[in-house]
């Protein structure tokens, strides 16, 4: 081991000074490559050298996250996931190609955070195939609609982007899976005292749905009336109409109305204590 190889410190690494480590990176690396004992010294330098390589430039990890941090994202996550980027950069990178380390560095780091956020929006485990087609056939919308002046068809799509229409389907329908809302999404509107969330507007039970078997005991129970004891039954009932406007539709007395509304009802009550 050079006992001049570069180690970090408190100072602020120049730009030979990171070269030079780069180049001592390299010797490493390609010994590394070439022993593959885990016990050699070519090994722990390279440990050395690569982490100290990280923490060089993590101030520009740092500088790229906070680009994105209003995001949604804790900062300290971001950090994490471009420090998964810086680490890639540093391993794939080569001074032969006359470019600065943080040159080549920012668009590795930047995807990977783009990646991140990209991955974590999808709401169950879809293909990044199909991903990448949904995010395409979204921006092709969104031009060609204004530009052609009508929505587009399944076909145009495909046509334009060179997938298959199955693929297009697909990806749209997929699209679906994107951000779906979290139960503790607040959804509190302007003037609201108390917040409320997603979870307080489901889950409650449905009265409606309650009624459904009941319901269908009635109508089945409707069979066994009279026409004429239907009609009353809907007219006093569903409609509200008092016996006496009944009687008068009816060209019957009020009292024969009331006999046949309660002579329907027995029927109807005997019918459900039978189910």
């Amino acid at each position: 081991m050079s006992s001049s190889a570069p180690h970090v410190d408190e100072e602020r690494w120049d730009r030979n000074r990171a070269r030079a480590a780069f180049a001592r990176f390299a010797e490493v690396r390609a010994d590394r490559s070439l022993d593959s004992g885990p016990d050699n010294a070519g090994v722990s330098e390279y440990d050395r050298l690569r982490n100290d390589l990280v923490v060089a430039h993590l101030n520009l990890v740092r500088y790229l996250a906070v680009k994105f941090a209003n995001r949604g994202e804790a900062l300290d996550d971001l950090i994490q996931v471009g420090t998964v980027g810086l680490l890639k950069a540093i391993d794939r990178f080569d001074l032969d190609r006359g470019v600065e380390f943080t040159t080549y560095a920012t668009p590795t780091i930047v995807g990977e955070i783009k990646r991140y956020f990209r991955d974590k929006g999808w709401a169950v485990k879809v293909p990044r195939r199909l991903q990448e087609l949904n995010l395409a056939v979204n921006r092709a919308l969104e031009k060609l609609t204004v530009k052609l002046g009508h929505s587009l068809t399944v076909a145009e799509l495909a046509s334009h982007l060179g997938a298959s229409e199955e693929d297009i389907l697909e990806a749209q329908e997929l699209g679906q899976a994107y951000n779906l809302l979290s139960l503790d999404t607040e959804l509190n509107g302007e003037g609201d005292k108390k917040s409320q969330t997603l979870a307080d507007y489901v889950g409650q039970n449905d009265a409606g749905l309650e009624l459904l078997e009941d319901r269908a005991n009635l109508e089945r129970a409707f069979q066994v009336l009279t026409g004429r004891e239907r009609v009353i039954l809907y007219l006093r009932f569903y409609e509200s109409v008092s016996q006496t406007e009944i009687a008068k539709r009816l060209n019957v007395s009020q009292m024969h109305v009331s006999r046949l509304q309660q002579k329907a009802l027995e029927k109807l009550k005997n019918f459900l204590q039978e189910k």
